[in-house]
């Protein structure tokens, strides 16, 4: 998977996308000048299927988009964020989703290609936790010893989009 950005991002906006591909199997590049198009060029040349986009509104990281391979959406979450510094990074072939929240975790654990959580002792986890004070999930990330990393995701909302059935 790729990650990258809308064009001319915030320092915020590039940090948290950095952050997420610390912690997601995955691969940051700048964008730059590079068109959406190129964007899907450079991610075959690679040899990364997907991509994550992340969209910002004055300055902070506002949504992630999911592409598949053939350059369609299949999810959208509108998004805030909250970043720390957390010391060490996940490692990122020992990674599950637990999801309290209904299809959210099905749906990206299929997209990041990451098997849902069985309750087993260290592992690396993609918490989704139902959300509150008007948010529908927070998702946090925690090491095999428990600890929190960084990036916090606070989603507002989410979109599956119809195509969502082409993934790999």
């Amino acid at each position: 998977m790729l990650i990258t950005t809308s064009r001319n991002p915030s320092d915020k906006t590039r940090s948290f996308s950095r952050s997420l591909s610390n912690i997601l199997p995955s691969r940051y590049i700048n964008r730059g000048k590079m068109s959406i198009r190129d964007v899907f060029l450079k991610a075959h040349k690679l040899g990364l299927e997907n991509i994550i986009l992340v969209s910002q509104i004055k300055g902070n990281p506002s949504r992630i988009t999911f592409y598949n391979d053939k350059g369609e959406s299949v999810l959208s979450l509108d998004i805030t964020v909250a970043l720390e510094k957390s010391g060490r990074r996940i490692e990122k072939d020992d990674l599950t989703i637990r999801c309290e929240v209904d299809d959210l975790g099905e749906k990206l654990s299929s997209i990041l290609k990451i098997p849902e959580d069985k309750g087993g002792p260290n592992s690396n986890i993609i918490w989704i936790k139902k959300g509150k004070k008007g948010y529908e999930a927070i998702i946090e990330f925690y090491d095999r010893d428990g600890h929190h990393k960084s990036p916090k995701i606070y989603v507002k909302n989410w979109k599956f989009h119809k195509n969502e059935i082409s993934l790999k």
